[in-house]
């Protein structure tokens, strides 16, 4: 995978997500459970990981996986202001996503050289975030926005655009979405329930994340 000081910030979202295609979204309330789940997933051949930053153990949480885990990709989600921008950057995350797309969060985006992806919901939305320079977004709230459905319609009207769904979806709707040729990857919190991580349940994690990648990885050409 390559890394992200090979390659601009606005390329470095599709290089970083093109081979993952399918990220863990973790919320992880505990330090001491961030190593012992990324080796979990990067053992299970699924390396980039969107760590939340919804916790108080979140920044912490994205240093250790950074320094301790041979392999891992950490990113950091749920940017909503510049300060998490700032925040994402001291931890050692190699990108930072966001839900939505304020007009500070995109200045403060393109003022500094973490590479971004904003999250849009809606063709208006999108067509604020290219004004402002990003084609790679994170399709959000995914389900309850009309699925896979409207990622396909939009892929006539924005070609250039490149889209990360999360929020909604699920193992049984995995292939559809990868299978779209404007989606690099899928994010998807089943992957890792906060009650298996509370339990370090890394077995039950470890088991799906291996059942998807037998299943689903290497089917569709980068």
């Amino acid at each position: 995978m390559p890394s992200p000081s090979t390659v601009s910030p606005s390329e470095a979202p599709l290089a970083l997500l093109r081979p993952a295609r399918l990220v863990p979204l973790l919320q992880i309330e505990d330090v001491a459970d961030a190593v012992p789940l990324a080796r979990t997933f990067v053992d299970a051949g699924l390396p980039v990981l969107e760590v939340a930053l919804r916790t108080k153990a979140a920044p912490d949480a994205i240093k250790a996986i950074r320094a301790e885990v041979q392999g891992a990709v950490p990113i950091a989600g749920n940017i909503m202001t510049a300060h998490d921008l700032a925040i994402a950057r001291r931890s050692g995350a190699l990108m930072a996503v966001s839900p939505g797309a304020s007009d500070e969060l995109l200045k403060a985006a393109s003022d500094q050289e973490l590479p971004f992806m904003p999250g849009i919901a809606t063709p208006t939305e999108l067509m604020h975030v290219i004004s402002r320079g990003f084609h790679v977004v994170k399709f959000f709230p995914a389900a309850p926005m009309g699925g896979a459905a409207t990622l396909r319609a939009m892929a006539a009207p924005f070609p250039r655009v490149r889209f990360y769904p999360t929020g909604g979806t699920s193992e049984l709707d995995f292939a559809e979405w990868i299978g779209l040729q404007n989606v690099i990857a899928v994010g998807g919190s089943w992957l890792a329930p906060i009650d298996e991580i509370r339990r370090k349940d890394w077995d039950h994690i470890a088991k799906r994340a291996r059942y998807m990648v037998s299943q689903f990885m290497g089917k569709r050409d980068a």
